[in-house]
């Protein structure tokens, strides 16, 4: 069973919110998810220096002020992402890892927790990660989507073989139990957005060096 520490014991928002996470773990896991996934992508189109969507003066002004802080259809689409196949995900895959080595607490357990989560979770985490980033990008057929994961599983699977080592070993050793899901929820965070950010600032260079082509090309 779930322990949730008393209010005393930390913050009453995180306390208020553990509680949730112990009573509602996939409801609470999901609407986390769904709005650091809007987060990410609001946070990484600014970080790159994204121009805002074009929308028609007609609209009403709150929909032109949220489309100017790229609160837009793809960051509605990132948070469906994050509500509908993230959170489920996640809560399936990492609470069968967690079960699997509840009460071993041997080096040989903590080793053994790490390759579980780095050759069984990880590939099926980041085949439905970027599958989801293909069709929210706009493809428009299966075989567009399996081109999109044939291009980014291995670089992306890297960079999760790199971080989740040392983020379940931190969590392993200075981590309270009752806190793994808000201290994941934080690096992946993170690294969302700072990834994000580093695609959309690629594809904008890309964009520009193609107009600049262009231009010089007439």
């Amino acid at each position: 069973m779930s322990t949730v520490p008393t209010a005393t014991a930390v913050n009453p928002l995180l306390a208020r919110y553990l509680a949730q996470l112990a009573h509602h773990p996939l409801r609470t896991k999901a609407l986390t998810s769904g709005t650091l996934c809007l987060l990410q992508e609001v946070l990484g189109s600014h970080l790159a220096g994204v121009p805002p969507s074009r929308i028609s003066k007609n609209l009403p002004f709150v929909f032109r002020l949220l489309a100017k802080y790229h609160f837009d259809l793809k960051a509605v689409k990132m948070a469906l992402y994050g509500l509908l196949v993230s959170a489920p995900l996640s809560h399936v895959l990492v609470g069968a890892l967690q079960k699997a080595f509840t009460g071993k607490t041997g080096i040989g357990a903590r080793v053994g927790q790490i390759l579980a989560s780095n050759l069984l979770i990880a590939p099926i985490q980041t085949t439905a990660y970027l599958a989801s980033i293909a069709i929210i990008n706009g493809a428009a057929s299966l075989d567009n989507v399996k081109k999109t994961v044939q291009a980014g599983f291995f670089p992306a699977l890297r960079i999760q073989w790199v971080v989740s080592p040392i983020s379940i070993t931190v969590a392993q050793r200075f981590v309270p139990v009752h806190l793994w899901v808000p201290f994941f929820n934080l690096i992946s965070f993170v690294l969302g957005t700072a990834f994000n950010a580093r695609i959309k600032s690629m594809k904008l260079a890309a964009q520009k060096k193609d107009k600049k082509n262009d231009t010089e090309s007439k």
